[in-house]
C-alpha cells in the first residue's frame, strides 16, 4: 500500500511538472507574439501632456492648403503622434520633423514616413515638445490643447516674421487666427483649421520724414499715431504693415529697425521710410 502511494504521488508530480512547463512555453510564447506584432495606437491613449486623437486626413490636407506648405519650407510638429502631419508635408517636399515624447509613437512615425517613401524628407526625434528647439520652423502644423498653446506661444511669436501656424481646431489664447476654414462633407469631427503668421515686431517709436510713427502692437494688430494723427486699419501679416493715416493709405516691409513701403493717397503713390533706434 506503501509503494502504490508513493508511485502516485511520483505521478503527480511528474503532471504538475508537465502543466507548469506547458505554461511557461504558453507564456513565453504569447511574449514573443507580443513583441512580433506591430504598435497600433488607440484613440484616446494617454500621453505626457495630451491624448491621442488623430487628426482626420481631409483636415490633415486642409492644414498644409491653409498653410501653404511648399517644398522651401521646415515643417514642425509638436507631439506629431503617429506623424500623419509630417509625412502629408514631406509629400508636398518640404523638410519635416516631429517631435513625440512615446518612442513606440516614433518607430510607428518613422515606418509610415518609409511606406509612404518619404523617409528622406520626415524625420521623427523622441522629446519634450516644451523644450524642442523650433527656431528653423516656417511652419508649425500642430493639434494641441488650448493649455499647450498658451505655453508654447512666446515661442511661436519669436518664429521668424511670416513663420505660420497651423492648428486642428484649438486656438491660442489672446491670439485672434489670420484665417480659419472648415472641412466639409463627411467630416463630423475635428474639421477646422486654424492659421496665424508670425508678426514682425513693431511696436515702439519710429521715425519718419512725416514725423514720429507711435506704434502699438497687440499681436498682428495695430494702433498708434503718424504725427498728430491717429492711425486705423493698422494690421501686420507677418512683415508686412498696412494701416491709414490722414486718408492715406500706407504699406511696408518691416526688417528688423527698417520699414520700406509707399503711401497712397488719391492716385499718387509715393515711397517712404521709416527707422528705430
Amino acid at each position: 500500500m506503501h509503494n502504490r502511494q508513493v508511485r502516485i504521488s511520483a505521478v503527480n508530480r511528474v503532471a504538475m511538472l508537465v502543466v507548469m512547463v506547458v505554461a511557461a512555453v504558453a507564456c513565453v510564447s504569447t511574449a514573443s507574439f507580443a513583441q512580433d506584432k506591430p504598435f497600433e495606437p488607440t484613440v484616446g491613449q494617454p500621453g505626457k501632456d495630451v491624448v491621442w486623437v488623430p487628426t482626420p486626413p481631409a483636415l490633415v490636407d486642409r492644414m498644409m492648403e491653409l498653410a501653404k506648405v511648399t517644398p522651401q519650407d521646415y515643417v514642425m510638429d509638436l507631439g506629431s503622434g503617429d506623424g500623419r502631419n509630417i509625412i502629408a508635408a514631406a509629400k508636398r517636399g518640404a523638410t519635416a520633423v516631429g517631435v513625440e515624447y512615446n518612442p513606440e509613437m516614433v518607430k510607428l512615425s518613422q515606418r509610415l514616413a518609409a511606406e509612404a517613401g518619404v523617409g528622406d524628407k520626415a524625420r521623427f526625434v523622441e522629446g519634450d515638445m516644451f523644450v524642442a528647439d523650433i527656431s528653423k520652423a516656417s511652419v508649425m502644423a500642430l493639434f494641441l490643447l488650448p493649455s499647450n498653446m498658451l505655453q508654447l506661444r512666446d515661442k511661436f511669436l519669436n518664429l521668424r516674421p511670416g513663420s505660420r501656424i497651423v492648428s486642428n481646431t484649438f486656438g491660442i489664447e489672446g491670439w485672434t487666427p489670420d484665417e480659419t476654414s472648415t472641412v466639409g462633407g463627411d467630416c463630423s469631427a475635428w474639421c477646422n483649421a486654424l492659421l496665424w503668421i508670425v508678426p514682425a515686431k513693431v511696436d515702439g517709436t519710429w521715425q519718419m520724414p512725416q514725423g514720429a510713427l507711435t506704434l502699438t502692437q497687440d499681436y498682428q494688430m495695430v494702433s498708434g499715431t503718424l504725427g498728430s494723427m491717429p492711425i486705423a486699419n493698422g494690421k501686420l501679416r507677418g512683415e508686412t504693415l498696412t494701416f491709414t493715416a490722414g486718408g492715406a493709405e500706407y504699406t511696408a516691409k518691416v526688417a528688423g529697425n527698417r520699414m520700406d513701403g509707399t503711401m497712397k493717397s488719391g492716385a499718387a503713390s509715393t515711397p517712404w521710410t521709416a527707422t528705430k533706434n
